[in-house]
């Protein structure tokens, strides 16, 4: 079985979240995470991108929706 490289377009996205306006909202949120679960798993190196991605986020921006999602997202990965 070959390593799954939906990280790498992971990476690529996020990317160009954060350089579209700086910052990072819901449904851009919701399209990484789809990436990650593309192949019905959160693998190694997706929960890395998608840690460093939740590293990168200011304390404004987890108010409110997209805090609560982050805070689902991080306990999943706390799982993984």
């Amino acid at each position: 079985m070959t390593e799954s490289r939906d990280y790498l377009e992971l990476t690529f996205r996020s990317i160009n979240v954060f350089s579209d306006d700086g910052k990072l909202d819901v449904s851009e949120l919701d399209e990484l995470i789809a990436i990650a679960l593309r192949d019905g798993e959160i693998d190694a190196n997706e929960k890395r991108v998608l840690e460093n991605i939740i590293s990168r986020l200011s304390a404004d921006e987890l108010q409110g929706e997209l805090g609560e999602k982050v805070s689902q997202l991080t306990k999943q990965l706390s799982e993984i």
